[in-house]
């Protein structure tokens, strides 16, 4: 599987709730996810993403949240 070659090409994707993941590069993005301009191995990728994604809540959530907190 691509997910497990170390040496295979990926893109950082987003989606509508800011939640990151990785997509392999020769596959078309599915739909609700956006290309973010990050693209390398696995391990740059992820590297990227904890450096960038530090609230994991969705943001819906986080809106919601500081609605509350008013």
């Amino acid at each position: 599987m691509i997910f497990d070659d170390e040496d295979a090409i990926f893109n950082v994707v987003v989606n509508h709730e800011e939640q990151y993941s990785i997509w392999p590069d020769y596959r078309e993005i599915p739909n609700g996810w956006t290309a973010v301009g990050v693209s390398g191995k696995k391990r740059e990728c992820l590297a990227y993403i904890e450096q960038v994604w530090t609230d994991m809540r969705p943001l819906s959530l986080r809106k919601a949240m500081d609605e509350q907190a008013g």
